[in-house]
């Protein structure tokens, strides 16, 4: 029988958010990809894990799961971890998975952190609904059409950034959203942990006179529904009263508070837009 794939979670700083569960997969399965040979290695130590280790980085992604793939069709069980959190969250994990996948291979997840979680949890923003765009790519004309599209999102937005990349990402993307209301979460789960609910051009200024130390998760709020109803209703110069009224009903209001918004866009009263409606 061929072997399977295990995502196992590590710790992003705190020992004592290792799993059971992992701790027993990476005893039994046998072979360990990871992201850093040297780095896992005392995490291994830690634990008291002599399962054999081989590197799966960025650089050998696509080659290395050929080898790993055919490993587990030869019946061999290999776990997945990177430096810290799960695999496949901002990783070349993704890529193991997918070609598992079309090579037949099971995969399971074993849950456990990642710092997108509990820095959206710590933000104080809204956390119904929120995207997750990892590290903003270093192509500036990729960079650029995210950022874009990051300006016109209505959820919560979480982001990670290195130390040395803070400064210019911050600019960035106040250039780009505003001075959006967001929470910086430095070194989460360690010993210096730091939470500062601030806003963009407040954060600029914050490491305006010191160099940003650590890991960093951004945790920006979305542009309102009510700024972005504005936005698509700012040419209804252009619009019939009944196309001004179709806009807003389209986007999920009644009729009552459409023609109540239609009015307060036409600085008319809402019994005006009343009585042209039933004429």
């Amino acid at each position: 029988m061929a072997g399977m794939l295990y995502l196992c979670a590590t710790p992003i700083g705190n020992l004592k958010d290792m799993t059971p569960r992992v701790v027993e997969t990476l005893n039994s399965v046998d072979l360990i990809a990871a992201e850093d040979t040297r780095n896992s290695r005392k995490l291994l130590t830690h634990f008291d894990i002599h399962t054999a280790m081989t590197s799966y980085h960025e650089y050998n992604k696509v080659e290395k799961a050929y080898e790993l793939i055919e490993k587990m069709r030869q019946g061999m069980n290999v776990a997945l971890i990177t430096d810290a959190g799960t695999p496949a969250v901002s990783d070349p994990g993704e890529v193991l998975v997918r070609m598992c996948q079309e090579a037949g291979i099971a995969v399971t997840s074993l849950p456990g952190p990642a710092a997108c979680i509990p820095a959206r949890t710590l933000s104080g923003l809204r956390t119904r609904r929120f995207c997750f765009s990892g590290f903003l790519p270093t192509e500036k004309k990729d960079r650029g059409v995210i950022l874009e599209e990051l300006k016109k999102e209505s959820r919560t937005i979480v982001l990670y950034e290195a130390p040395h990349r803070l400064k210019r990402t911050l600019q960035e993307l106040y250039e780009a959203l505003g001075d959006r209301k967001m929470t910086l979460c430095r070194e989460l789960t360690k010993v210096f942990e730091t939470v500062i609910p601030t806003t963009l051009g407040q954060a600029q200024e914050l490491y305006a006179t010191q160099d940003p130390r650590g890991e960093f998760v951004l945790v920006l709020e979305g542009k309102s529904m009510e700024e972005k109803r504005r936005e698509e209703a700012a040419g209804w110069e252009q619009l019939s009263v009944e196309e001004h009224m179709a806009l807003y009903e389209s986007q999920g209001m009644d009729r009552k508070n459409a023609m109540k918004q239609v009015a307060k866009d036409r600085g008319v009263g809402k019994r005006e837009i009343y009585s042209y409606l039933i004429k």
